[in-house]
């Protein structure tokens, strides 16, 4: 289907927007059969195929919103049974953290230095002791599958540690959040190793509207729900920036990288013990493999006060406060709007991996799509040269 419509005048001036609505196509054709359900009737995956032929985009882009927020909320849900101990008296905790929350200072208070640790300020609920490997195995019980970090299956050396799914999942899971610090366009000059920010950092990715997302601050998380921000999030790692010579100080001049630390912005409480927010570590499938998972943006909304801890991402900059409209040749609406302006309210736009098969206890493969415009790494094996030189053209 996506290679017919290549050749058509139309869909080669904008092949980028063809592999959009095609990821589109196929994250509804997942996520919503994984959200009929194992039991479904031969009439019901029937009726998913001829929507997904005939429903406009916008349509569908909705839907695998829905969809996926359905998940992210079972699973809230399944953490949320696991970790409180008393979940009345969280949502008590909760409403009295937001009424006496110091109030966000200004920028030009942060700018200048006047800057309290917004973090000691936010309140932190009681959770049960448990240790990520508790906590994980626990989600599996409630689940039927969780992640773990092991060496990878990939035989070359930067393969490192790969993603497993420990258990078992249907089609169109959520099998992984991607953690870290989200950027837009707005903000790329504060990205660490600006201009060149992928030269040591091979936990960046980018959706179709332009946002980043840095996961190198995230690691493997943690043993606790904590205060996660701030200039300790931001700073650039020590000999991220390229050594300069010729042309590389005119360069810099023009596009200098800015200190994140004089930005400023509220941390957030996040569960570090999160066990989904691991998908940085999913390996790109070497020659003879085929990837079992896809990105799939995800607009998180933040009115969602109850499951913000579970969402393992900060917004630079803040949420609401530039609205990027243009990205290359596309427009897009920002602040939490949709194409057709239901939806309402800030979001964060996240990502989410999900699975494009059913999985049992095997390795998470994810098509990098790296740009072929630029050098790519030896071990570097196109999936498909077509849909990367449609992402990046």
């Amino acid at each position: 289907f996506v290679g017919t419509l290549a050749k058509s005048p139309t869909f080669a001036k904008e092949p980028r927007r063809l592999q959009f609505e095609a990821d589109i196509n196929r994250l509804f054709l997942y996520t919503s059969y994984n959200r009929v359900g194992k039991d479904a009737e031969e009439a019901d995956v029937e009726e998913i195929i001829n929507m997904a032929s005939k429903a406009e985009l916008a349509d569908q882009e909705r839907q695998v919103q829905e969809n996926i927020h359905s998940q992210i909320t079972n699973f809230c849900t399944s953490m949320d049974e696991i970790l409180l101990p008393d979940i009345k008296a969280h949502d008590e905790a909760l409403e009295s953290s937001q009424k006496n929350t110091t109030p966000r200072q200004s920028g030009l208070s942060l700018a200048i230095g006047r800057t309290a640790s917004a973090s000691m300020d936010l309140a932190i609920p009681e959770t049960k002791p448990l240790t990520f490997a508790e906590l994980s195995q626990r989600l599996k019980e409630l689940m039927g599958y969780t992640l773990e970090l092991k060496p990878s299956q990939i035989p070359h050396e930067q393969a490192g540690r790969g993603l497993f799914v420990d258990g078992e999942a249907d089609v169109g899971s959520v099998i992984a959040l991607y953690p870290g610090v989200i950027y837009s366009p707005a903000y790329y000059r504060y990205i660490p190793g600006y201009p060149r920010v992928d030269a040591q950092n091979p936990y960046l990715n980018t959706r179709y509207d332009g946002t980043v997302i840095n996961a190198q601050p995230w690691g493997t998380g943690g043993e606790a729900r904590e205060p996660w921000g701030q200039s300790r999030v931001y700073q650039s790692n020590p000999g991220s920036q390229p050594s300069e010579t010729g042309s590389d100080r005119v360069w810099k001049m023009l596009s200098k990288p800015l200190e994140g630390s004089r930005l400023g912005c509220n941390g957030e409480v996040l569960e570090r013990r999160n066990p989904l927010a691991l998908g940085h570590f999913a390996n790109h499938p070497t020659m003879g493999m085929d990837p079992n998972v896809m990105v799939c943006p995800y607009d998180f909304p933040l009115s969602e006060k109850g499951m913000r801890a579970y969402i393992p991402n900060i917004v630079f900059g803040g949420t609401g406060d530039v609205k990027m409209k243009r990205f290359g040749s596309f427009w897009f609406k920002s602040g939490g709007e949709s194409s057709d302006g239901q939806m309402k309210g800030p979001v964060m736009k996240s990502i989410a991996l999900v699975a494009t098969r059913s999985l049992c206890n095997e390795e998470v493969y994810l098509n990098y799509r790296l740009s072929n415009s630029k050098r790519r790494p030896l071990w570097y094996t196109p999936v498909d040269e077509e849909e990367d030189r449609r992402r990046w053209s």
